[in-house]
């Protein structure tokens, strides 16, 4: 496509209830980015292995649609790779990542488009606010003022996948094989010229989160241990504090047998030793297994995803 035209990225998993709402939703913003902006649109549109109605429903709407491709996986690989997979086949000269579920508002689009033709390479949809409350409201914002902290490279916080990237940084980002990958970081990482576009975070449609707390958890590691050393560097930091505070406590020992002072009464402070000891040794373990864990999966060198099919209308040109 050529470099007026505007690609959109959403991976769909499970979301048949909303599905007739986001098409005719995309549709409409589709329809005044040609008309209003004089820009030509393909919308990608991957399967992360849906066992609901979900590509049966989206192969009936790109039966008539020529602006949708819709890449099937064979199974599901996880919101990142899905992402992936649709940059990997996005061909147009900005490409917008934004989620399925409709609390990304496709209305927001055209706000992205004038920021990126001003001069931004890569624009954030920033939110304002979100629709999550309660412990689950609390804990992505503690995980935001972690990542602020430990990450250590300046990262904007407070955003998601939603936003646009040039082309350039597009091609940029796909060098990038990594296989635990965060791309709120890896769309830092790039760098360019970025802006922010800010938005209320809207409740989903229909239907429940597709991301469970033991991927949210995941996602977070992958955010912390992908652009964070601070890890490492604290259990450096631990371990010579209680060797210090060791150290000097055996000294306060010897000095108080050298007076015939017993201070040491039973098996109270041996067995808080060896329990605090040991609680640090196995936190330090966990740490350097989460990256070794990660190191492991990058020699494997196993591929993002595996595709299953690729759908277009009839009349759209094959790849």
């Amino acid at each position: 496509m050529p470099a007026t035209s505007i690609s959109i990225v959403m991976p769909i998993y499970n979301e048949e209830a909303l599905l007739p709402e986001l098409l005719e939703r995309m549709t409409r913003v589709l329809d005044r980015l040609e008309r209003e902006f004089s820009l030509g649109s393909e919308w990608v549109l991957v399967n992360d292995g849906s066992r609901d109605r979900s590509l049966e429903t989206l192969s009936n709407f790109a039966a008539r649609e020529s602006r949708m491709t819709i890449i099937d996986l064979s199974r599901n690989f996880g919101h990142q790779s899905a992402i992936q997979a649709g940059l990997e086949y996005a061909t147009g000269g900005a490409v917008i990542i934004m989620d399925g579920d409709l609390q990304d508002p496709p209305e927001l689009i055209p706000e992205l488009v004038c920021s990126w033709q001003a001069g931004n390479k890569v624009v954030v949809a920033k939110r304002r606010s979100r629709a999550e409350r309660g412990v689950k409201g609390m804990l992505f914002a503690l995980f935001h003022a972690m990542l602020a902290r430990l990450s250590d490279m300046k990262m904007e916080t407070g955003s998601g996948v939603f936003g646009l990237l040039d082309r350039r940084a597009v091609n940029d980002l796909l060098k990038l094989h990594e296989r635990n990958r965060f791309l709120p970081g890896l769309r830092t990482w790039v760098g360019y010229t970025q802006a922010n576009v800010l938005y209320d975070r809207e409740e989903r449609a229909a239907g429940k989160p597709k991301q469970s707390f033991t991927r949210l958890v995941r996602y977070a590691f992958d955010a912390i241990f992908s652009f964070s050393l601070k890890p490492l560097r604290a259990i450096w930091t631990l371990g010579f504090i209680v060797s210090t505070f060791s150290f000097l406590y055996a000294l306060f020992l010897i000095v108080m047998r050298m007076f015939h002072i017993n201070v040491v009464a039973g098996f109270t402070t041996p067995t808080v030793a060896i329990l605090l000891l040991g609680g640090i040794q196995l936190i330090s373990i966990g740490i350097l297994g989460e990256y070794l864990g990660r190191i492991y999966d990058e020699v494997k060198q196993r591929p993002h995803y595996v595709i299953n099919e690729i759908i277009r209308a009839p009349k759209s040109d094959t790849r």
